[in-house]
């Protein structure tokens, strides 16, 4: 099994096809054994119509009883042996589909997280979580092949082998057969493969449409959005249930075909041997192992159709697996060195300049304005920005994450014990952890919980409140203690009373250090040192909060709710 902290290797994402074949030759001695105990123990299951006939033909058509003791006993001991090999042969390919799992897994998370913030640009949550959830299994079964696949191969070879000593024509319908079988299924997988890959995709959208409406059924529900939702989601489902049932369709005729086309063809080469018998050409015993060589020949048979339906899916989900492999992070250039201490930040395409060491509020007409020049100083996305002179895409990007962290009042919340969710993956001492809860307000959520910090918390804390949950990412973001902060509307779902109380511990926690706010908040505008005003994504003014609330019209009807129509034209 792959080590869950081991490299899992370089895909090979020049398709569908290749990253199947990378996963196989990824585990070489594994795939080589599993082929080997599959093709022994197809091949001892095909020994035992040749043991038959030699039983009958010298033990119990002579009246020869010891002889015919002698062959039960050695089919009894091929029996158990065979019995062994399949248990050795399964748990052996069990391995091999849990390791192509876990090995995909880890490729799809590893680059997921060197995407980055430029993965919600390029690909969808839905495709990434149909991924996750049906295409990792879908792909890992399709390496089914590497055992059962080779060993009926081999198999087939054999039997007909065997049965070119037997009667030429018995081999030649044998030999023949499985062509017949690929060119009647042969098409029906193809379309299987194409019904699959639109299912897949429409699959994606309406995952993603249920991720819309879990992160958002309140807000539709204000809005008054619940119908038309409703109805686009009931859209979505019938489109896919309709896909469903064409690759249902092609599907139950692949499944079909796989088990009668063999029984088909063990009626046809029985009905044939049962002739040669009659006419004296082969033996009564000859008649039984042809009988048993037929029968055992349904497995593979049926198999190889099974095989190509699985392969099908497989490459489907392969190439959705290749596709996000090979989405390419933002690119960066920088070479220039950081600044060496605290150092401005300045925005051109806003004209905000935060310095150093303070505390700096950012507020706009449109809240999207102020996340965008956030945004760009954080680093993601293109940017003008400057950092002590130097552009930021100038600077390497890891030395940027290392000292400037964007808090987004939307930022993930993993699953786990609270304390791991606070700290991520930073180790921290409990002083420390302490610090930062009470920085962010966010006591009464420890001790509300049964077992404090170390109490579970549900993916994307939905077992806490949205306040709870802003506070949670705000004690996190605090506990990293970035040399820039960068936080957005941390306060925006909390009432007045815990506002205050965050605005003004949030202030001490971060004395000292850069920090920078968007808000529209007057309680935590009226803590801040300076305020920057934006109109149209520009710089109107900016001063102290409580100066612009006296000089600035517009500015005090956006903040402080003023009814004033001078004031709301200003606005406008």
């Amino acid at each position: 099994m792959i080590d869950a902290y081991a490299d899992p290797g370089r895909p090979d994402t020049r398709g569908g096809w290749h990253y199947l074949w990378w996963l196989v030759v990824r585990q070489p001695g594994r795939s080589l054994l599993g082929a080997l105990l599959a093709s022994v123990w197809m091949v001892l299951l095909a020994a035992q119509p040749y043991m038959l006939a030699r039983a009958v033909d010298e033990g119990l058509v002579p009246g020869r009883f010891g002889v015919l003791a002698w062959w039960s006993v050695a089919m009894f001991v091929a029996g158990s042996a065979n019995a062994w090999l399949s248990i050795m042969r399964h748990r052996t390919m069990t391995r091999v589909r849990m390791d192509a799992h876990f090995r995909t897994v880890k490729v799809v998370v590893g680059h997921v997280v060197r995407l980055g913030a430029a993965l919600s640009r390029r690909a969808q949550a839905g495709e990434v979580m149909t991924i996750g959830v049906g295409d990792v299994q879908t792909l890992a079964q399709a390496l089914t092949v590497v055992g059962p696949g080779v060993g009926s191969i081999v198999v087939y070879l054999v039997v007909a082998g065997v049965l070119l000593s037997v009667s030429a024509p018995l081999a030649a319908v044998v030999l023949l057969g499985m062509p017949v079988i690929a060119l009647l299924t042969g098409p029906l997988t193809l379309r299987l493969q194409g019904a699959e890959s639109e299912y897949r995709e429409r699959q994606g959208v309406l995952t993603a449409r249920i991720g819309d409406l879990a992160g958002g059924l309140r807000v539709l529900g204000g809005l008054g959005g619940k119908g038309l939702f409703a109805d686009a989601f009931r859209e979505d489902s019938r489109r896919l249930r309709e896909q469903g049932y064409r690759v249902g369709a092609a599907a139950s005729w692949v499944q079909a075909l796989g088990v009668g086309l063999p029984t088909l063809f063990l009626a046809v080469v029985t009905w044939l041997a049962a002739r040669l018998a009659a006419q004296g050409r082969i033996s009564v015993g000859e008649l039984v192992s042809v009988y048993g060589y037929v029968a055992v020949l349904i497995g593979p048979v049926a198999f190889f159709v099974l095989m190509a339906y699985d392969l099908n899916r497989g490459v489907v989900a392969a190439r959705r697996v290749v596709r996000l492999l090979r989405l390419e992070p933002e690119p960066d250039e920088g070479t220039r060195p950081a600044p060496d201490g605290p150092a401005e930040l300045y925005d051109p395409a806003s004209g905000v300049r935060v310095a150093p060491g303070r505390l700096t509020a950012l507020v706009a007409a449109r809240p999207a304005e102020a996340v965008a020049v956030v945004d760009r100083l954080g680093r993601y996305g293109p940017t003008e920005v400057t950092w002590g002179g130097v552009r930021l895409d100038a600077v390497p990007l890891d030395a940027v994450r290392a000292r400037v962290l964007v808090a987004d009042n939307e930022a993930d919340l993993f699953a786990g014990p609270l304390r791991e969710v606070v700290a991520a993956d930073r180790p921290a001492d409990e002083a420390a952890l302490h610090r930062a809860v009470y920085a962010a307000a966010a006591e009464d959520v420890v001790r509300g919980l049964p077992n404090g910090l170390d109490s579970a918390v549900a993916g994307q804390g939905r077992s806490l409140s949205g306040g709870q949950r802003q506070r949670i990412r705000l004690a996190r973001a605090l506990l990293a203690d970035p040399e820039v902060l960068l936080a957005v509307e941390p306060t925006s779902a909390l009432d007045a009373h815990t506002e205050s109380t965050v605005a003004e511990r949030l202030r001490e926690a971060r004395q000292g250090r850069t920090t920078v706010l968007a808000t529209a908040s007057p309680l935590v505008l009226d803590r801040a040192d300076a305020v920057w005003f934006l109109i149209d994504g520009k710089v109107a003014a900016h001063g102290p909060h409580r100066r612009l609330l006296a000089t600035e019209p517009a500015y005090r009807a956006l903040v402080a709710r003023d009814a004033d129509d001078t004031a709301g034209e200003a606005v406008r």
